[in-house]
């Protein structure tokens, strides 16, 4: 089908990338970088409540090439399709980076103020086939990318976890999203043909091997973009610590089940109950998930992948119409085990455990029956953020 997405490739990128900044700039590049963008398997929600998380590195990839250009200034180009989007500001040597338009740029910049050592005028270009508004962290590989892009250029490294938690600080502090760790975690940490089971208190993970056998997980993007800067979610993240805080905990990590009584026993607000029984549910759900895969049990994670939609869906409240439609398609075709909207709500992804020998089947019923434009992809997970060698 046509409406499938593939990856552009890494070597593809790297050549555009290295070609857009000898036609700007009048000369080769000397570092590159690429970072990945991400799927998220299940644990929605979570990782700002310190649960566990179990996302994937994808093969669809940001990369920046450039070097110094001995001035004050840092020039970079983004390459997105057809449209070129040129910034400049003041190297970090000589000026306190603040936020700005277009929007894009915070996370650069947000990136280049977190990098623990000053960092000289640069040129450098930006190009990427990681698609943008689709729940699949677009923002986290351009972040991870530009820090190792960093560390490429200065010979300053650091370790993956550490840059996970700065890249993290600049997306706080720059475009204002309160987001969790699990996105800029696996785009540093993925490897291929794994999974990562992130504990998001500890920020220990474990690699879960992504064996199906004669399956495949298949994301479909439902191409309704979602803005994340919006108040949607930052209130479900106040909601899920208002109820830590009734229960006297740190975060909803340490709560149980019966908790959701002594929530109502304080006269607790309806909605914040509500999120706390979606965090609750999903943490065992996702610990569940890695164990079943680790057993190929995959009936098991197909039924908790459904699970956790309906939650996401009616407790979280992050679903939409379009996501739901996409969903109640999918559980009545043959050969689908489960499936769950991926990312952080409101349009984005949907992410499909089903027979390698009917996703065609599956992709005909979606694009029979869904209101919207669908586009494909298969999960092949890939490693995370590194340097390249020009």
């Amino acid at each position: 089908m046509n409406n499938e997405i593939l990856p552009v490739g890494t070597a593809t990128l790297l050549r555009q990338a290295c070609d857009k900044y000898v036609a700007t700039f009048g000369r080769e590049p000397v570092a590159a970088a690429s970072a990945p963008g991400r799927v998220n398997l299940i644990g929605e929600h979570i990782d700002y409540c310190e649960g566990y998380v179990l996302p994937a590195a994808l093969p669809f990839e940001t990369i920046i090439v450039g070097g110094y250009n001995n001035t004050d200034s840092c020039n970079v180009l983004s390459v997105m399709g057809n449209k070129d989007s040129q910034i400049s500001f003041p190297s970090t040597e000589v000026a306190e980076l603040k936020p700005g338009l277009p929007s894009w740029s915070n996370y650069v910049k947000g990136t280049i103020a977190n990098f623990p050592d000053p960092v000289k005028g640069f040129d450098a270009v930006i190009v990427s086939d990681v698609p943008v508004g689709a729940g699949l962290s677009s923002s986290a590989a351009l972040e991870v990318a530009v820090f190792t892009f960093l560390e490429a250029l200065t010979g300053y490294k650091i370790d993956p976890i550490q840059k996970a938690k700065l890249c993290q600080k600049a997306e706080h502090e720059f475009p204002g999203v309160p987001c969790g760790i699990m996105d800029q975690y696996i785009v540093a940490m993925g490897k291929k043909n794994h999974a990562l089971l992130i504990d998001c208190q500890s920020l220990q993970a474990t690699q879960i091997p992504l064996d199906l056998g004669d399956h495949v997980i298949l994301v479909t993007n439902s191409n309704v973009k979602h803005e994340l800067t919006g108040s949607e979610y930052p209130q479900r993240r106040a909601q899920c610590q208002e109820a830590a805080d009734k229960l006297g905990l740190p975060s909803l990590r340490g709560a149980k089940i019966e908790d959701l009584e002594e929530l109502k026993r304080l006269n607790c607000n309806k909605l914040v109950i509500m999120r706390a029984q979606h965090v609750i549910e999903e943490i065992y759900r996702t610990s569940e998930v890695a164990e079943s895969l680790r057993r190929n049990d995959l009936d098991r994670v197909g039924k908790l992948f459904f699970q956790s939609h309906y939650s996401l869906s009616k407790l979280m409240e992050v679903s939409c119409p379009e996501l739901d439609e996409l969903v109640e398609i999918m559980k009545d075709v043959p050969g689908v085990l489960g499936a769950r909207m991926t990312g952080g709500g409101f349009g984005g992804c949907v992410v499909t455990l089903v027979k390698k020998d009917q996703v065609d089947n599956l992709k005909r019923a979606v694009v029979e029956n869904y209101k919207g434009n669908p586009t494909f992809l298969i999960c092949q997970p890939n490693d995370g953020a590194r340097t390249h060698k020009l």
